[in-house]
């Protein structure tokens, strides 16, 4: 465990040094948040491309923390140690000597991000557990999730699966985005157990979300109940599904409390009573790891856009300010004013003009009221910046990935349009000369998005081809027309409604009451993210239309800071709109807090694998060679996804999400396991090297129809059995 320590400190610690290079305004604390997301989505791509060359060894694990760390030897000049030492001094500053919000706003802040640790670390503790009785969940939805990044994690930490294949379909190459996993398997070949290293690693990222969630909203509403307001909104995202809550308590005698002790089912998904918008935390964060990175390194490259748009204004200001210097000048120039016999570069320039403290105002007030902003190319270093960690992408998160950079397009041709509409001249900087053609104004705020694209492309394209390079998707499964996610005959309307409560009605408001929304330029950057609303509702973007929710999750963020300051502007009238504002915070966030109380409560007890599977999985680990083929069950829990071993086939419902047609591989199953005249011949030809016969495939193939005829494989030789599971091996 040690070592898995310091691999992860050293890929933080590089990777927070690193963001010094594009940002030297940001507080040390959302600094190490992104520093988290970073260092693990660079610890996972150097680890793999070191580990497909030199497998799952010490020199592996040593060389990929050296590279991750490398950054570490920016601090050598003394100016960025400086740097450093001083953003640590002003944050803890910061927590001694309170600044604007005095003490009430620091005790709030440390009582939030309290909470919210003590809670997400319960959460993501039961996640995953180990007792004497097997490997549990304590989340619903993590029961079939979990056994599959566990295959993951073994078949690189144990099985040797470079390059890598599915771990419920052999053969094919793994295209599912398993960075978060590659790190979770260097942890544990670091010394670090299989729950120790998933919970840590989960709730280092899930903390730094939180962060970067906090510290995001904070620079684009410039408002601290806002800001706080949003991971809330994020975290305990849900319906109107409390409303089935109070009336179980009512029903059921219990009450509200007694109900809360033992909460039978979530709150967020209730498929028979239409509730599919499930908790960002139990729904997505911790079943589906990847999106967890996947958002955490979308807001750095959100936050990076947004600074990008506030420096290309004080870059414009600079310019203003240096043409007005010019103008007096060649005015001074002009009647002999100023002409001194003194030599040097000092004696010959005349005082600066100074832009009255109104004027400078008005013109700053103009540009935040209207979409002038627009007109201005965006900073390069931080579009430079936000362009490599969008490379990092690919292989953490694909939908985030596309997610952002189609965003990223309609930014660009926003930003271009806004040009070619303004009736205002162009700020060409040259004095003398006319404005500058379309053209070329165009291409001007067009140039840093060029960049952005062009260094996310560089990173991204390899890993693009190398991940879909002879896959065995079909990617007709994908698309298709599909009305109203995932909505079956339901009015849309009220679908929508019932699973989001009142966070569509409050962003109409955010958008509709004048003077909620603090600039234009939020209102910019927010508006592509309507379209990762629309499209998911017209269309399927995976063969589970469900995981629509993987691109809908990013409207539903984007659109969070808008309603927090739709809640915060009541909160500061006072009075009834106060009491309102918290009444409609607490339905908004009921629901999904009813999920998140659920799975940290400890309520849950799901056993996924029992103690005779995880004995027969240490068994096989034992007994057989890394790259071993192996036939099982086809179900979501069995004990081989502990061992890293190939499997012949999974569970069907996992391939076929992943867009992988299992039907000929299913039937060529079930013949061996009912012992035809062909079975032999369908092992020699998929090079099955081990047959398991147990529990679970009486249990799963009893179920389609299938008798196991275990008088057919006692012609192999038996290695090894265990708690009722029995291993043949297949060649001699």
């Amino acid at each position: 465990m040690p070592y898995a320590i310091l691999l992860a400190l050293a890929a933080v610690a590089g990777a927070t040094t690193l963001t010094y290079l594009y940002d030297r305004d940001t507080p040390l604390w959302p600094r190490l948040c992104a520093g988290v997301c970073l260092g693990f989505a660079a610890l996972g791509l150097v680890g793999f491309v070191l580990a497909s060359w030199m497998g799952m060894t010490t020199p592996t694990l040593v060389l990929a923390g050296l590279v991750c760390a490398s950054p570490l030897l920016l601090l050598s000049r003394a100016g960025r140690r400086q740097r450093l030492w001083e953003d640590l001094g002003e944050s803890l500053r910061a927590i001694s000597y309170p600044g604007r919000g005095g003490m009430g706003a620091l005790v709030g802040t440390l009582a939030f991000y309290s909470v919210a640790a003590l809670v997400l670390a319960s959460v993501f503790a039961n996640a995953m557990y180990r007792t004497p009785e097997g490997i549990f969940t304590g989340v619903d939805t993590n029961i079939g999730d979990m056994p599959f990044h566990l295959a993951v994690v073994t078949g690189f930490a144990y099985g040797e699966n470079f390059p890598p294949q599915h771990p419920e379909f052999a053969g094919a190459r793994l295209t599912y985005p398993f960075v978060v996993d590659f790190v979770t398997a260097l942890f544990v070949r670091a010394g670090a157990s299989l729950e120790g290293a998933m919970f840590w690693q989960n709730f280092a990222m899930m903390m730094s979300v939180v962060g970067l969630l906090h510290a995001w909203a904070l620079r684009l509403t410039r408002e601290r109940l806002a800001a706080l307001l949003v991971p809330a909104l994020v975290l305990l995202s849900g319906g109107f599904g409390w409303w089935t809550f109070l009336g179980e308590a009512a029903s059921s005698g219990r009450g509200v409390l007694g109900l809360l002790g033992a909460l039978e089912h979530d709150y967020t998904i209730m498929g028979h009573l239409g509730y599919r918008w499930g908790n960002a935390v139990t729904a997505l964060f911790v079943t589906q790891r990847s999106i967890l990175l996947g958002v955490g390194l979308a807001l750095v490259i959100w936050t990076l856009w947004w600074d990008a748009s506030l420096k290309a204004k004080g870059k414009w200001q600079k310019a203003k300010e240096g043409i007005g210097e010019g103008r007096s000048a060649s005015e001074l120039e002009r009647r002999g004013v100023g002409k001194k016999k003194g030599k040097g570069r000092a004696a010959r320039q005349p005082p600066a003009r100074k832009v009255p403290r109104k004027e400078a105002g008005d013109e700053e007030a103009s540009a935040e009221s209207t979409f002038a902003f627009c007109l201005l190319p965006f900073a390069f270093s931080p579009m430079v910046a936000a362009g490599a960690v969008a490379g990092l992408l690919p292989l953490v998160h694909a939908h985030s990935f596309v997610v952002l950079m189609l965003m990223g397009a309609c930014l660009a041709l926003m930003q271009g349009a806004a040009v070619l509409l303004s009736k205002a001249e162009a700020e060409a900087g040259v004095e003398g000369r006319g404005p500058a053609p379309a053209w070329a104004r165009v291409w001007a705020v067009w140039r840093p998005w060029v960049l952005f694209a062009a260094v996310a492309a560089l990173l991204a394209l390899p890993q693009m081809l190398w991940a879909t390079r002879g896959s065995a998707a079909n990617p007709g499964q994908f698309f298709g027309w599909e009305f109203g996610w995932d909505r079956g005959g339901r009015n849309v309307v009220w679908f929508w409604l019932k699973n989001t409560a009142v966070f569509i009605p409050l962003l109409a408001a955010a958008l509709a009451w004048r003077g909620t929304v603090p600039d234009r330029r939020l209102l910019f950057f927010y508006l592509p993210f309507l379209l990762c609303f629309v499209v998911p509702n017209l269309y399927k973007l995976s063969p589970w239309v469900w995981d629509n929710i993987k691109v809908l999750l990013y409207w539903w963020v984007a659109s969070a800071p808008l309603v927090a300051l739709v809640l915060a502007r009541m909160w500061r009238r006072g009075g009834v709109w106060r009491a309102a504002a918290l009444a409609l915070l607490l339905m908004q966030t009921a629901a999904g807090g009813l999920d998140v109380w659920r799975a940290a409560s400890g309520t849950v007890e799901r056993r996924s694998i029992d103690a005779a599977g995880v004995a027969f999985a240490e068994l096989v680990r034992r007994e057989t060679e890394p790259r071993s083929l192996i036939l099982h069950a086809p179900t979501y829990n069995d004990p081989v996804y502990l061992t890293g071993r190939r499997t012949f086939l999974g569970y069907p419902g996992h391939v076929w999400s992943h867009g992988i047609d299992y039907t000929a591989r299913e039937s060529e199953l079930k013949r061996i396991y009912s012992g035809s005249a062909e079975a032999p011949a369908l092992i020699e030809r998929a090079g099955i090297d081990y047959v398991v016969v147990g529990p679970l495939e009486r249990e799963e193939l009893g179920r389609q129809g299938v008798a196991v005829n275990e008088s057919f494989f006692t012609r192999y030789r038996r290695v090894g059995e265990a708690g009722g599971y029995r291993l043949y091996k297949t060649k001699p």
